[in-house]
C-alpha cells in the first residue's frame, strides 16, 4: 500500500520538476519565448513547445510509478484522473489564451501518456531486473 502511495507522490511530483525544468529551459533558450509568455501571446511553434513538455512531463511521471511499483497497477490511472481533474479548472479559466485544439491536446492526452510512460518503465524495470539476475555474483 505505501509503496504504491509513494509511486503515486513519486509520479506527481516528477511531472511538475519535469515541467519545471522544461518551461526554464524554454525561457532560457528562447527569448521570444520569454517575452510572450507573461502576456501568455504564444506563436504555433511556442504552443507545439508547450504541448511537447506536457507530453515529456506525462511520460516521465508514468515511468517514475512503473519503476518504484514494478508490476501493474491503478497507481498510473489514478495519477493521470488527478492530474486532469487538476488541469480542467485551469484550462477553463485559460480558454481564450488558447486555440480548442490546445486545450483538447492538453487534456486528452495526460491518462493515456502517463499509461504509456508506465509500460515504458515496467518494460525497462523487467529488462533491469533480468539483466541483474544473469550477472555473476
Amino acid at each position: 500500500m505505501w509503496r504504491k502511495v509513494f509511486a503515486g507522490l513519486a509520479g506527481y511530483i516528477g511531472w511538475w520538476i519535469i515541467g519545471a525544468i522544461g518551461f526554464i529551459s524554454l525561457r532560457v533558450l528562447w527569448h521570444e519565448y520569454a517575452s510572450a509568455e507573461s502576456a501568455m501571446s504564444f506563436t504555433f511553434s511556442m504552443q507545439i513547445a508547450r504541448l511537447l513538455i506536457g507530453l515529456l512531463c506525462s511520460l516521465g511521471a508514468g515511468i517514475f510509478v512503473s519503476l518504484i511499483i514494478r508490476h501493474r497497477s491503478s497507481v498510473p490511472w489514478v495519477l493521470g484522473v488527478v492530474l486532469l481533474i487538476q488541469f480542467l479548472p485551469v484550462h477553463y479559466h485559460l480558454w481564450d489564451k488558447f486555440p480548442i485544439w490546445y486545450h483538447a491536446f492538453f487534456l486528452l492526452t495526460i491518462v493515456p501518456v502517463i499509461l504509456l510512460g508506465s509500460r515504458f518503465g515496467m518494460i525497462w524495470a523487467r529488462q533491469n531486473t533480468a539483466t541483474a539476475s544473469e550477472q555473476p555474483s
